[in-house]
């Protein structure tokens, strides 16, 4: 892969003086230069959207529509290249990537359906003589920020909406993986996008954020990334005063209750942890397993690790290598602050025998509240193990982090499912499942793991204003 990429400004590729190496986690090998984006050209980038968005807004929603279905088509056209490209640059298995096109291309046709369904109100007022009613206008011109470990499905979500709503969008994509978007704005272009309703900026995040969050221009923030970072953009936002939406960090549990079917059970857990080498925020972060089960759960589960193939995504792994080097060291951050503190390991524990940027699938056991692994988000390959006595004790633990994403467990009984839907304190459920993301489901969690939600039936509504009228007609 030789071509340079540059930045998407006003349907142009503008190519800048300074550049970003995009390397596989897989080698450390460059795959190719990304041309970053300045402060002026990030200025002119929101300018172009400014112009953009005043033409697009006054589109049809049916025009609106057509073109996001152009855009649909094409992405499931490149699905394999596109898919390849995923797994360049973020290292997850092939197989997962392929999954992440069409997840992705879901985003985008649904938006192009909803586009159709944005509704206003006419209702009647308590006077005689009167009309009240509201109408729904697009919010502006939208700051998408997106994450690394989902460099297509992260942009779709918020990109198809807001365009279909009749937003334009400048995005920031993550540095380290940058080069599905761009392949997207490539895209973007074939499908009939007019020039300002979909720019690209790469760079700098700190530098390009900070642009992005304190720019008059900019209406809406949608972020998905570490709290830490959210928690900068919302401050920075408030002096514009921007709507904005967050997805960040989790500490997701999932828990296997006494009477639960276990080996589907395991099968679910081992999907919910070590998609992505359990690099997603939504991942399986602690293990909750009932006392009475433990011991038939935990020689069930080591035997499914032994046959977990760690290495090249490209080559039908089912663990790749994790991002980057900050990454990698904190899993041993963790994995040895756990041991420092009376852990055991039952399994792995290690930097795996490929080296680079490899760690092995890590069970650990004798886990306590203080330990990191249990108090923050590994996001890694890393399975803390914790036992439990009563639903209550299982509720409170899981309870006690500030993140509240998203929480999986196994059960029969439906006193049980409701307790945990009604005294958990997070977003998303997955009952009896390992896997919850669509895009009919409203995602998004409470407490630090963000605001707002995306996708669902109201995907739209978070790029749309609300304008109410009394109309005194007599």
């Amino acid at each position: 892969m030789k071509k340079i990429y540059g930045s998407l400004i006003h349907g142009k590729w503008i190519k800048g003086s300074n550049f970003l190496n995009v390397s596989n986690p897989f080698n450390n090998k460059t795959i190719t230069k990304i041309s970053t984006s300045n402060i002026t050209q990030t200025i002119e980038a929101i300018k172009s959207c400014q112009l953009g968005f005043k033409s697009w807004s006054k589109y049809s929603a049916k025009d609106r529509s057509e073109i996001l279905k152009n855009f649909y088509s094409l992405v499931k056209k490149h699905r394999t290249k596109i898919a390849e490209i995923i797994t360049l640059e973020s290292g997850k298995p092939i197989q997962e990537s392929i999954v992440e096109v069409d997840y992705g291309a879901s985003f985008i046709e649904w938006s192009a359906e909803q586009a159709l369904r944005i509704k206003s109100d006419i209702f009647e007022s308590p006077e005689s003589g009167k009309k009240l009613f509201t109408i729904r206008n697009p919010i502006g011109v939208v700051a998408a920020i997106t994450p690394w470990n989902f460099p297509l499905a992260m942009v779709t979500r918020k990109v198809s909406s807001a365009v279909a709503a009749g937003c334009a969008v400048i995005l920031k994509p993550s540095e380290l993986t940058p080069i599905t978007a761009l392949e997207l704005g490539f895209l973007s272009l074939e499908a009939g996008f007019p020039p300002g309703v979909f720019n690209i900026v790469n760079g700098e995040p700190k530098m390009i954020g900070k642009v992005l969050s304190t720019n008059p221009m900019i209406k809406k923030i949608t972020f998905t990334g570490s709290t830490e970072v959210g928690k900068l953009l919302m401050k920075n936002s408030s002096s514009t005063v921007k709507n904005i939406s967050l997805e960040l960090g989790g500490n997701a549990p999932f828990i296997v209750f006494s009477d639960a079917d276990l080996d589907a059970a395991l099968n679910g857990f081992m999907m919910a942890k070590f998609r992505n080498a359990g690099q997603t925020c939504i991942s399986a972060n602690r293990l909750f397993v009932h006392k009475s089960v433990s011991n038939i759960f935990t020689s069930k589960l080591l035997e499914r690790l032994k046959k977990l193939k760690v290495g090249d995504g490209m080559k039908g792994s089912d663990i790749g290598p994790l991002i980057s080097n900050e990454a990698l060291k904190k899993v041993i951050n963790h994995v040895s602050d756990a041991k420092k503190n009376g852990a055991k390991i039952l399994f792995g524990g290690n930097k795996h025998k490929l080296g680079g940027l490899f760690f092995e699938p890590t069970l650990i056991s004798n886990v306590k509240k203080k330990m990191k692994v249990f108090q923050k988000e590994n996001f890694g390959p890393i399975i803390p193990l914790i036992e439990f006595d009563s639903d209550d004790e299982v509720i409170n633990m899981s309870n006690e982090t500030n993140y509240g994403l998203a929480a999986y467990f196994y059960t029969k009984n439906s006193t049980t499912i409701w307790k945990n839907l009604n005294n958990l304190d997070y977003g998303m459920f997955g009952i009896n499942s390992g896997k919850i993301s669509t895009y009919l489901n409203p995602f998004g969690g409470l407490k630090e793991s963000g605001i707002g939600r995306e996708g669902s039936l109201q995907c739209l509504d978070p790029f749309l204003e609300t304008k109410f009228a009394l109309w005194n007609y007599d």
